[in-house]
């Protein structure tokens, strides 16, 4: 999705849709919290939609690690929809790995604002 398709979606997003904001670059916080609970929750229906949005030091984890990668490809097959900061992607010089992984790279400073400002669920790890 481009950032017009982004906000898009987070206007039309409703109460069974939930974003998560992945700023933690701990492998274990993103393995035991931010995966399990993606892969549950759309698993056991608690969710229609899962976002997770890769901001901040993430992204270099991400394109440096191969054990997360293959976890961001096993949710993607189930459904979980990825987004990533491009200013971050630039900033660490991992553009052209976090795009080759399939994620969308959008400024997220706009869309993060409008979820906010219009209440969508959201938790932050």
């Amino acid at each position: 999705m481009n950032i017009d398709e982004t906000m898009n979606y987070i206007e039309k997003a409703d109460d069974d849709t939930l974003f998560i904001l992945w700023t933690n670059a701990d492998e274990t916080a993103a393995k035991l919290m931010l995966f399990m609970y993606a892969e549950n929750s759309i698993k056991q229906g608690m969710w229609k939609d899962v976002m997770i949005i890769v901001w901040g030091a993430t992204t270099k984890l991400l394109a440096e690690s191969e054990a997360m990668q293959a976890e961001v490809k096993r949710l993607k097959d189930l459904g979980v929809k990825f987004s990533a900061c491009i200013t971050c992607a630039k900033e660490l010089g991992v553009e052209d790995k976090i795009e080759a992984l399939g994620l969308d790279l959008i400024k997220w400073l706009k869309p993060l604002t409008a979820l906010i400002k219009g209440g969508k669920k959201l938790i932050s790890v």
